[in-house]
């Protein structure tokens, strides 16, 4: 049996990251999200706490050890200030963790100290594709081997920092099965289209790119020549939007109640309305609900147990919906308020609606 009881590191971590959301995340969404840019300064803040860095051994330039558990109780917190925020700070970890976990000696050894050495720099991924039947093990993005190298050929959209990340992984279908490929930012065939204007999470630079016949070495194939398990990197990116969902609807709920708390309608507190407090009650009985099940499943993938994978994708799937009814309800809370740019819960039901089609943007 697993303990509730977070150790003393994960303590700090949390506490760190709580500071980091309240603080400086949340006074500096609402202008980053009308301007549709986040300050350079705020990613470096983040980026100095240490997550990726601490989820890395010594020997890959890290100071710790990987936890997607550790990942998941670091996430929640930080997207309870911005989610658009959080996924800026994140992006690194698109590139280095997948390479941790999945790439071979060599890879680990050549590409994740450049990662995590100084600043942030813009690392990132490509798996999700613009397709209404997206399905991250059956992808149409193609990799065909020919005698020297693997040759990519496909579309993938949602890409952070694509326009000027130093490197990606792109994920293809390699003989049935999903691959992760290593491409340098100037391989030849590789288009960054224009950047996608988003309803939600604004702030976070996101783009469509397009792979016509790029080639890339067959060392830059995720694991080596036998290649690499994709559920591990699925299930991680599951918990982390499982994880980031709670961060946004713990934010819209804290919100929401505090305002029924101080808002008087005929004389007494809205919160004292009973349609008002059963909405509040079913807000947080289903946030607790699925942040049980996201801690469970990050504990899960810790301890390499059978159902990891089950527990992760319920965990995302029940994630998007709760995500959606806390934000929205937290909008009706707030009434007529609720609808308009002097209070966040409109622009956290933005980033809510979203959390369905963001497997891929983030990873613990």
């Amino acid at each position: 049996m697993y303990s509730f009881e977070p150790t003393d590191e994960q303590k700090m971590l949390v506490d760190a990251m709580q500071r980091f959301a309240i603080n400086d995340l949340r006074p500096a969404a609402r202008e980053a999200d009308e301007k549709s840019q986040i300050p350079k300064a705020l990613v470096e803040k983040g980026w100095a706490l240490g997550l990726l860095q601490a989820s890395i051994p010594e020997m890959y330039g890290g100071f710790g050890e990987y936890s997607a558990l550790t990942g998941a109780l670091a996430a929640e917190e930080m997207a309870c200030g911005d989610l658009a925020g959080t996924l800026a700070v994140l992006a690194p970890g698109l590139f280095a963790l997948p390479v941790l976990l999945a790439g071979a000696e060599e890879q680990k050894l050549a590409y994740i100290p450049p990662v995590i050495e100084a600043g942030w720099k813009p690392y990132t991924s490509a798996l999700i594709e613009p397709r209404f039947d997206f399905d991250p093990n059956d992808l149409k993005t193609q990799a065909v081997a020919s005698a020297d190298a693997f040759v990519l050929d496909g579309k993938k959209t949602f890409v952070p920092f694509a326009e000027e990340a130093e490197a990606m992984l792109v994920y293809a279908n390699l003989d049935g099965k999903t691959q992760g490929f290593i491409v340098p930012r100037e391989t030849n065939g590789l288009e960054i289209e224009a950047r996608q204007p988003l309803m939600g999470i604004r702030a976070l630079p996101v783009y469509r790119i397009r792979l016509q016949n790029v080639r890339v070495p067959k060392t830059n194939l995720l694991g080596g020549p036998a290649g690499h398990a994709f559920s591990p990197i699925l299930d991680a990116c599951r918990v982390a939007v499982a994880a980031l969902a709670v961060g946004l609807s713990r934010a819209a709920f804290e919100y929401s109640r505090d305002y029924a708390k101080d808002r008087d309608a005929f004389g007494v507190k809205i919160a004292q309305k009973q349609a008002i407090a059963f909405m509040l009650a079913e807000m947080a009985t289903e946030i607790e609900a699925i942040r049980l099940l996201t801690w469970e499943a990050a504990w899960m993938l810790d301890n390499h147990l059978p159902q990891a994978s089950k527990h992760a994708y319920l965990s995302a799937t029940g994630a998007a919906d709760m995500a959606m009814m806390v934000t929205d309800r937290a909008v009706q809370i707030l009434g007529g308020h609720g609808y308009i740019r002097e209070h966040p819960v409109e622009m956290w039901m933005r980033a809510g609606r979203g959390i369905s089609a963001f497997t891929g943007l983030a990873m613990v």
